[in-house]
């Protein structure tokens, strides 16, 4: 195929990409960086120094870390577990973990919001056996459990194809020169799966710390998120220019949060501590 062809080829996705991506950021950075009367000022970034606006930030690396360290927990033993089963095709593990995601979002959490509420099916479970009901429901604790099950799988799938990639001869050969089964997992398994681990720690975090919609739902309005404050001035104060310099703050976030984490991944991919 000649070069022509494939810049042809590629046109419809650099359409896409200017208009849906690189166009929007601009136009934020554009309301980001000056007023109402199009002058120049730093005065919206310098707004995450507000008192409200610090304390969702703080709030919202909060829950994001808790969110993460959950699905890393409930993840890894999982994927061990899958990966002992020596399932053949690997396809249908993925299948399992991406099926939930094909039902609507706002139903998945509305669900939650039935279990979670204060005369709702897990408070009636916890009567039935005598036990006092619990009150879960608009705290930062149910919007932890919303995440933790929306951004589970995204945890689970990397840890699982990098366990795939481990062969067997190698832990077999580990075990031959007197390894034992801890010594296997934490100089072997561990770190050659590292990789998987911060690509799911980064595909949990990123979406944890800028999630609005779970924290309205089961936050009911009274857990204010970062993401809460941006989606806020956009829609409801029509504030573009103070949301636009805190998504900014925020994106700035992000990008340094995964900067980190790829870095850790180069020097740690590939290796075994033996």
């Amino acid at each position: 195929m000649s070069k022509r062809k494939r810049r042809l080829f590629a046109g419809p996705y650099m359409v896409w990409i200017i208009g849906f991506t690189v166009l929007p950021i601009l136009m934020i950075l554009y309301y980001a960086f000056t007023n109402a009367d199009g002058n120049f000022t730093l005065s919206y970034l310098a707004a995450i120094g507000d008192l409200v606006h610090l304390k969702a930030l703080l709030l919202s690396l909060r829950l994001a870390v808790e969110c993460t360290v959950i699905c890393l927990i409930l993840s890894y033993p999982l994927a061990m577990i899958l990966h002992g089963l020596n399932i053949k095709k690997q396809s249908f593990v993925v299948f399992i973990f991406v099926l939930p995601m094909w039902m609507n979002f706002m139903l998945r959490i509305l669900a939650w919001q039935m279990l979670l509420a204060n005369n709702g099916i897990i408070n009636h479970l916890l009567n039935l056996l005598g036990l006092h009901s619990v009150r879960i429901l608009n705290t930062p604790t149910a919007v932890v459990f919303g995440m933790v099950y929306d951004f589970l799988p995204f945890m689970i799938l990397p840890i699982y194809n990098s366990m795939i990639r481990i062969r067997k001869d190698v832990i077999e050969a580990a075990k031959d020169l007197g390894a034992n089964d801890r010594i296997v997992f934490f100089k072997i398994i561990v770190p050659m799966t590292m990789s998987g681990v911060i690509s799911g720690i980064i595909m949990v975090f990123v979406p944890a710390l800028t999630s609005f919609v779970v924290s309205d739902l089961l936050g009911g309005g009274k857990v204010l998120l970062i993401g809460n404050v941006i989606e806020q001035s956009f829609m409801q104060g029509s504030e573009w220019n103070l949301g636009s310099g805190l998504s900014i703050v925020l994106m700035i976030f992000v990008i340094a949060s995964m900067a980190f984490m790829n870095s850790h991944s180069k020097e740690t991919e590939g290796t075994a501590v033996w």
